[in-house]
């Protein structure tokens, strides 16, 4: 039986504490522990992004990481995010913009792009491909989730260029 060490963290504003083994993965803890399955596990080589949450803001692929190197920090998965009911601005822009398919790997993209914003909160279509390109995703093409980065971005900075249009659009 392997030893047990004690994990207290916040997760989306929640304090959890558990006792895990240490080489129990961030992403199962999660998944397994906490029951917050929106976290996906891909490839479990960081390599998909998949698996993708914020440590204390900044993403960090949970597949390679130890739930004890998570002690004491913020994680925020895409439960954090938004929900269904209220979806955040990087969720409803990704619906707006059709930016998902099958949704595996979405959870990554939310939670990626959520950060991203944070520091740059007006991105050129470049600079979001850029800022995506660490996640892969098998059902798009890229184009939708990049129009879904500006979007984001319009509707956190509180511009709504396509309400705007819709205006100004003859009846």
């Amino acid at each position: 039986m392997s030893e047990l060490f004690p994990v207290s963290v916040s997760v989306n504003g929640v304090a959890h504490g558990a006792s895990v083994p240490a080489r129990r993965l961030l992403s199962d803890f999660l998944r397994h522990d906490l029951r917050l399955t929106g976290t996906h596990v891909g490839c479990e080589h960081g390599v998909c992004g998949a698996c993708t949450v914020l440590l204390d803001g900044a993403p960090v692929r949970s597949c390679l990481m130890f739930a004890v190197q998570a002690a004491g920090h913020e994680i925020t998965t895409v439960e954090g995010c938004g929900t269904i009911e209220a979806m955040g601005p990087v969720q409803q822009a990704l619906t707006e913009s059709h930016g998902l398919q099958c949704g595996f790997c979405t959870p990554g993209f939310i939670t990626t792009i959520t950060a991203y914003l944070r520091e740059n909160p007006e991105p050129t279509a470049e600079e979001a491909r850029e800022a995506i390109s660490g996640n892969l995703c098998r059902c798009t093409g890229y184009q939708n989730i990049v129009k879904s980065v500006l979007r984001a971005a319009e509707i956190i900075r509180g511009t709504d260029a396509e309400a705007d249009d819709r205006q100004e659009a003859p009846a």
